[in-house]
């Protein structure tokens, strides 16, 4: 979990979000520099997460430029804004030629991986109007956006366990848990968690013995396991080409190097992807029929990725993967010789996962160490254990950090030093007793909000941005109660209770 600092109240007059006369956009700008000044950094590859990076900088403006285009045409209605069609019809044909798929490939394109999830999930619910009771059957490690789509949608999502040496799903598993309500079966391309491929052809192959749809979750590396096949990587099938696969999504605003709000959902037939749509006429306004969930939606993000495929072309994505396939052998060569640390797995994309080697006395607080190498400039994003997972550190290489990752390592040497004489991670217990006693959906944002200086999270000063100590309360609660936690701290971040 990570805690943003609250930015400074904005110099205005009247209400601070709407001025009593315009401003200028010179003095915009400054305000946002300031505004954005204790955010991570988006380039050169020191935020292992959440961005990705392909250290082009002629890329990114053309990509932006693109954005900057065709930010006010309206993706609602492509029958008057017919460049979308033909925008959108490039990108899904392009990614579909890379996945199994041809130039008919049915697909859509969204603002992300959750809405393709979503989507996804509502496709093969649809598909079967017969079962009233559907459920979908994901491995424990699948992404937390099918549990989303499982609550929106009014799905059961059953989690079947993994394999605890390999981290990749079990398809036995897997199996034992599908059954007439089972609307959809899940594997991963890889695992966010671990960067593992789940072995696809056989979830794939026992789904469609019973008639079950598949989805393969590529969200982050459909568009990366190509090209590091390219780079001699041994990547296992994954995609369309995979008997079985139904459907499979594919973000580009990851290692496609898109802007934000770029993801493609492919299907293997057209019947699944009218699923997907949906249309009313059910009222006296315009007839709406959308492949999105959203509706109004500006083209920025679609022709963002045009643009960024044309600029960089397949040589480029081919180096690209090159030098992240480069950066994490690197990365992991050098891990394993850390005493005191280890990777998780087998990583066959350029995540990568960061465990305390589970054979020493002592193992390392993980969590301190984030806040470590953080305070050096290099952010590794912290992951709790789950059903015998353990807790780890999570790092995304992309394309430029070939150029860093000696860097890195020397940070997490110097790092696992710091940390190492404060023992194991230990929870705070008076606080975990204290949140099984006391019903937090009662709470209002302030009085949660005056329980947090208990829990350790400060806000304010120089350790604002150490989240160790909240990591260790959230990583000894259950699931559940660390839901209803980190609920109630975005409600109350939201507040005015809580100021840095």
């Amino acid at each position: 979990m990570t805690t943003p600092q609250q930015a400074p109240a904005s110099p205005l007059t009247g209400h601070p979000g709407l001025p009593e006369t315009g401003r200028t956009g010179a003095d915009l700008l400054a305000e946002l520099a300031v505004l954005t000044a204790a955010d991570l950094p988006t380039r050169g590859g020191r935020t292992a997460a959440y961005v990705y990076d392909s250290g082009r900088p002629e890329i990114r403006d053309a990509a932006e430029q693109a954005y900057v285009a065709m930010m006010e045409v309206n993706g609602l209605d492509p029958t008057v804004f017919p460049s979308i069609v033909e925008l959108e019809r490039q990108v899904v044909g392009a990614t579909a030629a890379r996945l199994g798929g041809g130039d008919a490939t049915p697909g859509i394109f969204t603002s992300g991986g959750t809405e393709s999830i979503i989507l996804a999930v509502k496709a093969a619910r649809d598909a079967r109007p017969d079962v009233t009771a559907p459920e979908i059957v994901v491995p424990v490690t699948a992404h937390a956006a099918f549990h989303k789509a499982g609550s929106y949608l009014r799905v059961m999502v059953r989690s079947a366990p993994v394999d605890p040496a390999t981290y990749r799903a079990d398809p036995a598993a897997t199996a034992a848990l599908c059954n007439e309500n089972t609307v959809l079966v899940v594997a991963s391309a890889p695992s966010y968690a671990h960067g593992v491929i789940d072995p696809v052809a056989e979830i794939a192959a026992d789904a469609a013995a019973r008639g079950i749809p598949c989805h393969v979750d590529a969200c982050v590396g459909g568009w990366l396991l190509p090209w590091l096949a390219d780079a001699g990587a041994e990547i296992p099938a994954f995609d369309l080409s995979v008997p079985g696969v139904t459907s499979l999504s594919c973000d580009l605003h990851k290692f496609g190097y898109a802007p934000k709000g770029a993801s493609v959902l492919l299907f293997r037939d057209e019947a699944m992807r009218l699923n997907a749509y949906y249309a009313c006429a059910a009222w006296p306004g315009y007839t709406v029929v959308n492949s999105t969930i959203q509706s109004s939606k500006g083209a920025g993000p679609l022709a963002g990725a045009w643009a960024t495929f044309q600029a960089l072309g397949a040589d480029g994505y081919r180096e690209l993967g090159r030098a992240a396939l480069s950066a994490t052998r690197s990365l992991i060569a050098g891990v394993e010789a850390i005493d005191g640390l280890t990777v998780l797995g087998t990583p066959e994309a350029t995540l990568v996962a960061i465990g305390a080697d589970p054979d020493d006395e002592s193992p390392l607080d993980l969590f301190a160490l984030a806040d470590e190498t953080r305070a050096r400039g290099f952010f590794l994003q912290p992951q709790l254990s789950l059903d015998g997972l353990p807790a780890n550190l999570h790092l995304t290489l992309t394309g430029v950090s070939e150029q860093g990752v000696g860097e890195l390592l020397a940070t997490l040497r110097e790092c696992v030093e710091a940390v190492r004489p404060l023992g194991p991670p230990t929870p705070p217990a008076d606080i975990v007793d204290l949140l099984g006693q006391v019903d937090l959906t009662e709470l209002d944002n302030a009085s949660f909000a005056a329980l947090l200086p208990a829990a350790g999270v400060d806000l304010s000063g120089e350790d604002a941005a150490r989240m160790a100590p909240v990591n260790r309360l959230l990583d000894a609660l259950p699931p559940e109660t660390r839901e209803v936690v980190v609920t109630r701290f975005l409600s109350a971040l939201y507040s005015p209770h809580l100021s840095g």
